[in-house]
């Protein structure tokens, strides 16, 4: 038997509606990425994930534009923290890679306070 899936309330923050008004995207458009991701990585930014599909296939597996999505999980809803469109295509990233940007992430935010 199938079961059936409660509906995460989503919060827009203002910065993801800027990026979404800047780069084209319609919130259907969003919302279609985080139901359907291509890929699907840890976030730069401790607790969020991101999400990535083609924006449109020219053949069954190459592309040339990437819809990305950025968002936080909370208790009762998904905060889209940002969206953009990236020209080109992206290699998935390693454990090495990961690292080394939560370690510049860390070292800006300790400068920041």
């Amino acid at each position: 038997m199938q079961s059936i899936k409660i509906p995460v309330l989503l919060e827009w923050t203002l910065h993801a509606q800027a990026k979404m008004r800047h780069y084209g995207l319609s919130p259907a458009r969003v919302r279609r990425v985080l139901h359907m991701p291509r890929r699907i990585e840890e976030g730069i930014a401790p607790d969020t994930k991101a999400m990535m599909q083609p924006a449109s296939l020219k053949t069954k597996d190459t592309w040339a534009q990437e819809i990305w999505v950025m968002v936080q999980d909370g208790p009762k809803e998904r905060r889209v923290i940002s969206a953009w469109r990236y020209p080109g295509v992206t290699k998935p990233r390693g454990p090495e890679a990961l690292a080394a940007l939560r370690r510049e992430y860390a070292e800006f935010a300790a400068d920041a306070k």
